[in-house]
Formats: structure tokens, C-alpha cells, sequence
């Protein structure tokens, strides 16, 4: 994993080994996946136990995620790369940002040993803010139902945050997967309070939409743990270069050509430069349709034609 020492005014460590204990931490800890809207109520309430008693804030999370390793045969695949979620911290003035490398021996670790070992005695843990249902230490054995006799011991406080209910539905890291995964889009960023994002280099097609009169700029994303939506035609914003550009995004196999190999392509609005091996940020706005194979090409570019009117309309 690459990440700078600072970013912004919170500092960065990858590893414990260079945190300077402190003599008062509130601390929060955990994967924190897509940092959504329960983990901003989360965030939130970190920032704001700290304040009145003039504490400084420690966020620690892990990497890899702790499913990729226990589970490697699964292929859990993350809303947001280390990188992502890094620039939506930074939004909470969260002083320290801590990444612990998760492996086998790590997840051997009791509850105990996590909370003495890393949270009091190198932290500087007293205040711990923990989401209701977050479970810690070997087997999920740590949880808020356990934590008090933990709280007397090292002399820390518990505040357990209540999940966060948007149209009477909790929200998880987990049902944002599967709404992307299912290609609702609308609900993903609902439950993430900001629109889907993935980034990618801009590699060399086919040159298929450039022959339809919508020349695309094909997306490889490198991050093998990031999720893709479902294929389908998305409305997206496009960031490039400081700029931001509409765009209208495919995710398929082109079957009107007899492709088998899934490709992101993306028509820029507005925009007619070569950026191969250039990076971009495609923000997804509203899936438009699913993928389909149409009878002719001219079928096909009539349909591009209104994929590019709902874009147009459903960007801001």
C-alpha cells in the first residue's frame, strides 16, 4: 500500500510503530467501506465527543480488508480504494488516520489484547465511539455488549452510535454493494450521501464509438478489489485535469459487435482530446438502460443518440 505520510492536516500512519501515544484519544476503529452515511454519523459524533474535552481524534482501520484476507476465495469487492476513502476523511478534520495491516496473525488478536495493547497502551485511548453492531478482535468476539468491563479496566468511555436510517432502512457497506452490483445507482448513492465514484487510466479500444460518431475513452481500472456496476448505460460525470465534463458511460461486451470481453467506455461531452494513459474520475450519476444487442449499427447510433438526450437531462 502506497500513502503519503500527511494529507492535509491529518496525519497518516501505516503502521503504529511511529504513533506517538497521546494523552487523550477518542478513537474510533473499523473497516469503514464506501464511508457512507452511517459512517459519517460515526465520524460525526468522533469529532464532536472530542471537542469540549479538548481531545485529538484517532480513526484506525485496516488494510487489507478484513473479508480479503479470511476469506480470499469470496472476491469481496470494495466501494472505495485506500485512496478514496483517504479524501473523504479528510472532510472531518480527523487528526490521525491509522492503517493497520490485517493478516492471519493480526486476526488472532482478542479483544482484550486490542483494546490494551493497541488502544490504551499505544493510542492513548479514553473515548472509544463505536457503531452499534461493530464486532472486534479474534472470531468477532468484541463487541459494545462486552466492552464495559474493558471500560472499567483501562478507565476509558463507550459511546455506541445508532445506525443511521434513511427511509426506515439501516444503512450498510453491504447493501451499497449490492445495489451497485444490482446497477441501482440511485440507491447506492443515497446510502452514500455522495455519487459512486471509480478511477482508471485511459487505455487504447477498438475504436468503435469513434466509427458511430461517439468516440469513447476506454476506462482500465486497476484496483482488482474495486466494485463495478452492473453492465448498463450510466449518465456519469467525467474529471479530468481539474475540469469536470458530462458524460454518458457503457459497461458491457458490446454485443451489437460479438465482443466477450467486459469494457468501460466512456463519451465525454464536449471534449475531443487524446488522454491515453491519462487518469480519470467517473462519477456515476443515473443508470439510463441495460445493455442490449441491437439488429444494425444504425439501430445502435439512433440509440446513442437518446442515451446522450437522458444524459444531458439528468446531469446537473
Amino acid at each position: 500500500m502506497s500513502i503519503p505520510n500527511f494529507y492535509s492536516n491529518m496525519k497518516i500512519y501505516k503502521g503504529i510503530d511511529a504513533f506517538k501515544r497521546l494523552p487523550k484519544a477518542v478513537v474510533t476503529t473499523g473497516t469503514f467501506d464506501g464511508v457512507h452515511l452511517g459512517h459519517k454519523k460515526i465520524l460525526d459524533s468522533l469529532i464532536n465527543i472530542a471537542k469540549p474535552i479538548e481531545s485529538e481524534t484517532v480513526l484506525i482501520t485496516f488494510f487489507p480488508h478484513p473479508r480479503i484476507v479470511l476469506f480470499p476465495d469470496n472476491e469481496l469487492k470494495l466501494i472505495n480504494t485506500i485512496e478514496e476513502n483517504i479524501n473523504l476523511y479528510k472532510q472531518y478534520n480527523i487528526d490521525h488516520l491509522v492503517f493497520l495491516e490485517f493478516d492471519i496473525s493480526f486476526s488472532r488478536i482478542t479483544s482484550l489484547e486490542y483494546i490494551r495493547d493497541i488502544l490504551f497502551k499505544k493510542i492513548g485511548l479514553t473515548d472509544l465511539v463505536i457503531g452499534f453492531n461493530h464486532h472486534f478482535g479474534r472470531n468477532r468476539e468484541g463487541s459494545v455488549a462486552n466492552l464495559n468491563e474493558y471500560a472499567d479496566l483501562y478507565d476509558f468511555r463507550i459511546h455506541e452510535v445508532k445506525p443511521y436510517y434513511l427511509d426506515e432502512k439501516s444503512i450498510s457497506s453491504t447493501k451499497i454493494r449490492t445495489a451497485i452490483n444490482n446497477g441501482d445507482i440511485d440507491l447506492a448513492n443515497n446510502y452514500l450521501g455522495y455519487n459512486f465514484t471509480l478511477t482508471g487510466k485511459v487505455i487504447r479500444g477498438k475504436g468503435v464509438g469513434h466509427s458511430l460518431g461517439f468516440p469513447t475513452a476506454n476506462i482500465n481500472v486497476e484496483n482488482k478489489h474495486k466494485i463495478i456496476p452492473k453492465k448498463g448505460v450510466y449518465a456519469v460525470n467525467v474529471y479530468h485535469g481539474g475540469n469536470k465534463y458530462g458524460g454518458m458511460l457503457n459497461i458491457g461486451i458490446n454485443p451489437t459487435f460479438n465482443q466477450n470481453k467486459i469494457s468501460i467506455e466512456v463519451n465525454i461531452f464536449d471534449f475531443n482530446k487524446s488522454i491515453y494513459n491519462e487518469e480519470v474520475k467517473i462519477e456515476y450519476v443515473k443508470r439510463i438502460r441495460n445493455e442490449k444487442k441491437f439488429n444494425s449499427v444504425d439501430e445502435l447510433k439512433h440509440q446513442l443518440s437518446l442515451d446522450r438526450i437522458v444524459a444531458l437531462n439528468t446531469l446537473p
